[in-house]
């Protein structure tokens, strides 16, 4: 039996496309599904994978329509391969209950997996540089040294609250009190 699947990402984008390229492909149940390729809870795709039997082979308009990553889609088909599950993708052309169509797959899934590990290699070589030039990632602190002590200053005096000094300064009251541990009470037995 060919099983269909169908997914969108948002209610506004519509499933016809996929819907069409699945019914001429001769699926006879479909499932369609809203939800972001990135969320790990899809419950119609999960609804699907248990509902293919051995034999069966699931379809899809796209790869990307079925996995949120290349690891993803990996599992995916180790999981249908253990079930004797074929897949098969419209748009790439690939079916994996042929041989040609596994070989396929498996050299498209490495290329994708050695881009992966490419782009990790020059993101840490690019890391590793920016540092050796002194240059550092990551956010900005939100308070420099002269809001601390403006800070301090102002919690010292004990006319305003935490949250009318972050305020003050222009952050949030749990940055102050991550960056002066004891808030109030800290400062004054430092100052005592």
């Amino acid at each position: 039996m060919l099983i269909g699947y169908a997914r969108v990402s948002t209610d506004t984008q519509d499933h016809s496309l996929q819907i069409d390229a699945l019914t001429r492909a001769g699926c006879e149940k479909i499932f369609e599904e809203v939800a972001s390729g990135t969320k790990a809870d899809r419950p119609v795709l999960a609804e699907a994978l248990q509902f293919a039997r051995a034999g069966d082979v699931l379809v899809v308009y796209s790869l990307s329509r079925l996995a949120r990553s290349i690891r993803h889609l990996l599992d995916i088909a180790d999981g249908l391969q253990r079930r004797n599950i074929g897949l098969r993708a419209v748009s790439e052309t690939i079916d994996t209950s042929s041989a040609g169509g596994k070989f396929t797959f498996n050299v498209l899934a490495a290329l994708a997996e050695m881009e992966v590990q490419l782009l990790r290699e020059r993101t840490r070589a690019g890391l590793a540089a920016a540092r050796a030039r002194g240059r550092r990632g990551g956010r900005p602190r939100a308070l420099d040294p002269v809001k601390m002590q403006v800070a301090r200053t102002l919690l010292a005096a004990g006319d305003l609250t935490v949250a009318e000094v972050a305020d003050q300064i222009g952050c949030a009251p749990s940055t102050i009190y991550r960056s002066l541990p004891g808030g109030r009470r800290g400062i004054q037995h430092a100052a005592s």
